[in-house]
């Protein structure tokens, strides 16, 4: 009893819905028979999209999202659909640059331009060779490790030599035994009297 009480009858025919025959939506079930003359009257179903557009707009609607395109480049007929994709990546006459020398030129002739292009070299400064640019990039990795590794294995050669490698031995002064001491002795005497008697006859030769 006391939910039959709280029931409201022009709520629930204002939350009911009917489909309009025409455009497929849910049009209030109050509202509906006004939307269905109006809808019929004024708006089409495009048989392409099936979007219900108003019908003096479907002509620009159908140029705008439908119509075949001429393409400006190649003069082809390009569907609508994959026209985008035509002019990014499709026609023959769309402007590219080419990756060795990044000239612009037609599409349809970077190839043959590239194929001459790539050919062209240039001085590499870390091996001193003239490196084709389609080989450049390649190149330039493998020549830059090259550099590196041959870097680090000669700093690991050369720093364990100088590590390992002893001074030279210094030899102590050999002694001098009695006989040697000896001969030492008479050799420094008779040095020593030759030139006190060479002394001598000198002064003598000045006096005369």
């Amino acid at each position: 009893m006391a939910a039959d009480a709280g029931f409201d009858p022009s709520a629930a025919a204002l939350a009911a819905t009917s489909t309009c025959a025409h455009c497929q939506r849910e049009i209030p079930s109050s509202n509906i028979d006004l939307h269905s003359a109006h809808c019929a009257r004024n708006l089409q179903k495009c048989e392409h999209c099936g979007e219900m557009v108003a019908r003096k707009l479907m002509d620009e609607h159908y140029n705008e999202s439908h119509a075949p395109v001429s393409c400006t480049l190649c003069k082809e007929i390009i569907a609508h659909e994959i026209w985008d994709l035509h002019k990014s990546e499709q026609c023959p006459q769309r402007i590219v640059a080419c990756e060795y020398c990044e000239f612009e030129l037609p599409a349809v002739e970077l190839h043959e331009h590239q194929d001459v292009c790539g050919n062209r070299t240039e001085f590499c400064q870390t091996c001193k060779k003239y490196i084709r640019l389609r080989e450049w990039i390649g190149h330039e990795l493998q020549c830059h490790a090259n550099t590196n590794g041959s870097a680090q294995s000669s700093s690991a050669r050369t720093i364990p030599e100088r590590e390992v490698r002893p001074p030279p031995p210094v030899r102590p002064p050999r002694p001098i035994h009695g006989a040697q001491h000896k001969r030492l002795l008479f050799t420094i005497a008779v040095t020593g009297i030759a030139v006190m008697i060479g002394s001598i006859l000198f002064q003598r030769e000045e006096s005369f």
